[in-house]
């Protein structure tokens, strides 16, 4: 059984055991998850546990502020996809099943997810980048849904996400033709949030993780949750369901009665995290 955390303490942070296919590191109310199956971090029914678990612990942690999901730096893709034993009529099950479940802990986790993506994105990769709250990504970076037309099968993931963050019709051609997207055809079709030279991406993300760890946890999951609860709501709704959470759940947090405290007091808020 995959351990998620020890109790070991170093360096300001938890010592991360028993992970075969990530690496993960706590630091500065960052976490920061490593793919680490070399060379493309091909994705197993494993994997996707480990790093569903990974997330899973981070829920009751508001010391953590933003998560970094990133490739090993020596890995030639972000992430090549599902392997192909996984979609074995024996085993298919279990890896749609680890999917899902990393994709709830995903949404569930209540900190934003940054991904970086620096070399190809294919398939389930494409599926991980696509699912991130925000993606900076360099020139190397390709976004791929090749299922249908290399598999014979559609990626059910893709499906449900990708019409949400381009449309229907540019999903619709990126999944039936399979054709992948460069780095600045997905910028401009949103999927991207930045495009970066890839010398500039450890500085890149280092500036924008260490600007949202200064920010509350609380106050953090709270927006993420009045986004994506929103988006399935018409207008109306949204607002309405936005106001609720506002004066119902945000006006209740210490944090931010503290907020309103300092700006009155014209001094820099101290943030509790509750």
């Amino acid at each position: 059984m995959v351990e998620v955390l020890t109790d070991e303490m170093f360096g300001g942070e938890r010592k991360p055991a028993g992970y075969k296919f990530i690496q993960w590191e706590l630091r500065d109310g960052q976490a920061r998850l490593t793919l680490n199956r070399p060379p493309h971090n091909v994705l197993n029914a494993e994997m996707l546990t480990e790093m569903a678990q990974a997330f899973e612990s981070l829920h009751d942690r508001p010391d953590v502020k933003v998560v970094l999901l990133q490739a090993a730096k020596d890995s030639k893709s972000f992430c090549g996809g599902v392997d192909l034993p996984e979609y074995t009529t024996q085993r298919v099950f279990q890896m749609l099943d680890s999917f899902a479940r990393l994709f709830r802990a995903s949404l569930e986790v209540g900190k934003p997810i940054v991904v970086a993506v620096n070399g190809p994105a294919l398939g389930g990769g494409c599926e991980l980048a696509a699912f991130g709250d925000m993606v900076i990504a360099t020139p190397k970076a390709k976004f791929s849904q090749p299922e249908i037309k290399l598999l014979g099968m559609f990626p059910p993931f893709a499906t449900s996400i990708f019409p949400y963050i381009i449309g229907p019709k540019r999903a619709m051609e990126m999944l039936l033709t399979g054709e992948p997207l460069t780095a600045e055809e997905a910028l401009s079709l949103r999927l991207v949030n930045r495009l970066v030279p890839e010398a500039e991406l450890e500085k890149t993300l280092d500036s924008l993780l260490g600007y949202i760890s200064q920010h509350s946890a609380p106050v953090l999951a709270m927006a993420k949750k009045a986004i994506y609860e929103g988006l399935g709501m018409s207008l109306t709704s949204s607002l309405k369901h936005s106001h609720n959470l506002f004066l119902n759940e945000l006006y209740k947090l210490e944090d931010t009665q503290e907020g309103l405290r300092a700006i009155a007091e014209k001094r820099k808020p101290q943030w509790k995290n509750r």
